[in-house]
């Protein structure tokens, strides 16, 4: 018998063969296939297993439960409903990268100020979230960025980059420099988040690396273009 399955918290290819290894260790699984942008686990098992035994099998991280549980009773997609509970850490962290450089400017505003500290800090605190798993980010990353799929060693530089161009918007160092950079960088990666709405594949967002389970959405597309407009700002202006 063959059973569908739901498995969340699966960022990276190595998630995936992780979850697959550790299902195809138990007894009476004959065969194990993970998809992860669909995150479901298809087993073909002797007999029947349920899902305590199936959970014991994998890490904490991840957490396995029947497809028909992501439906509630009128047919509504429980994971669509809960996109805003999944995207929340993102949405506070942005309250408080906000705040800071509300606070930084606060005595003396200067609207340039705020942008140069609002980004700085941006990149400083986002560039921290990849590093705490720097060896799943550039997994996770090439899955939509589209320079770290052609250039794979790009996944491995980008929280350097994204953590020099932090220190120099924060220290006022080569804006000009910074700013294009910013440009160029986010671009790309922009581009690479609009063909994954419009493909409507289910992608983890790696904005704050593997730390988190994040789902590529609009607000991931949105974030990119504030700090892409706000570059192109202060370059003309």
């Amino acid at each position: 018998m063959t059973h569908t399955y739901k498995v969340s918290g699966m960022t990276c290819q190595h998630c995936r063969a992780s979850v697959e290894e550790s299902l195809k260790d138990l007894e009476h699984v004959k065969s194990v296939s993970v998809d992860l942008e669909a995150e479901e686990a298809k087993i073909d098992m002797e007999k029947h297993m349920d899902l305590e035994t199936l959970q014991k099998a994998l890490s904490d991280k991840y957490t396995i439960s029947k497809k028909s549980d992501f439906a509630d009773k009128s047919g509504e997609n429980i994971q669509d409903q809960s996109k805003a509970q999944q995207l929340f850490p993102l949405f506070l962290i942005f309250g408080y990268i906000t705040a800071a450089s509300i606070l930084l400017n606060f005595s003396d505003w200067e609207l340039s100020s705020f942008m140069f500290d609002f980004m700085g800090l941006f990149y400083i605190v986002f560039s921290f979230f990849k590093f705490l798993d720097y060896t799943g980010f550039p997994e996770s990353f090439r899955m939509y960025d589209p320079l770290a799929k052609v250039l794979p060693a790009y996944g491995w530089v980008y929280p350097f980059l994204e953590t020099a161009l932090g220190l120099m918007f924060l220290m006022r160092f080569e804006i000009d420099i910074a700013l294009v950079a910013t440009i160029v960088v986010l671009g790309i990666t922009t581009i690479g988040v609009t063909r994954s709405l419009f493909s409507k594949k289910v992608i983890k967002c790696a904005c704050l690396g593997t730390a988190l389970n994040l789902p590529m959405t609009e607000a991931t597309f949105i974030e990119n273009t504030i700090m892409l407009v706000m570059a192109v700002w202060m370059l003309l202006f």
